[in-house]
């Protein structure tokens, strides 16, 4: 399996998957579909701050984790929000483990502290994947969202990424060398 930065390329199955999702489940919380030129705007836009990283297996799109901003105010600027997708055909390969092992690499060495990851619940294949990589649960929003004609809960699970009292520096640019796993 090859962990890469994500590519210009890489935005037409990145929106396919994300596509799946919204469609079939509330997994996504967005009614409408993405486009790859979309997806691709946001990740220009904060290519310099956040990682976006891919997996391939034999050259296949395999899925990708990404971290973005959580909350606005300049002192969550230490905590990002995760977000990773995984093809179908590609579960159970290890492939959300190591995605997000390189992902905490990756913030680690640009001076995040902590990542934030929410799950619209119940989704016990992610609550597995997120705990078994360090992430603890720290919330519960019953009812955060509506979709198929349903409200569903929304859990949060944080993982640290510094030692506790560790000082803050600023937030260098993501630096993503290709790494097999």
């Amino acid at each position: 399996m090859l962990l890469r930065a994500a590519e210009p390329r890489d935005f037409h199955p990145i929106a396919d998957l994300n596509n799946l999702f919204i469609a079939t489940s509330a997994i996504h919380f967005s009614y409408d579909p993405v486009t790859p030129d979309e997806l691709e705007a946001a990740w220009r836009a904060t290519r310099e701050r956040y990682p976006w990283i891919v997996a391939e297996i034999d050259g296949r799109f395999a899925g990708y984790a990404k971290a973005g901003t959580w909350r606005d105010r300049a002192a969550y600027a230490w905590t990002p929000e995760s977000g990773i997708y995984v093809e179908d055909w590609a579960r159970r390969r290890g492939v959300g483990r190591a995605l997000y092992l390189r992902l905490f690499d990756v913030l680690r060495d640009q001076g995040y502290h902590s990542l934030i990851g929410g799950i619209t619940l119940p989704n016990e294949p992610s609550v597995r994947l997120h705990e078994s990589v360090g992430f603890t649960q720290v919330s519960l929003i019953p009812r955060a969202g509506w979709k198929f004609n349903a409200w569903h809960d929304v859990g949060f699970w944080q993982r640290n990424l510094a030692e506790p009292g560790a000082p803050a520096t600023p937030i260098r640019a993501p630096v993503i060398t290709p790494t097999q796993a």
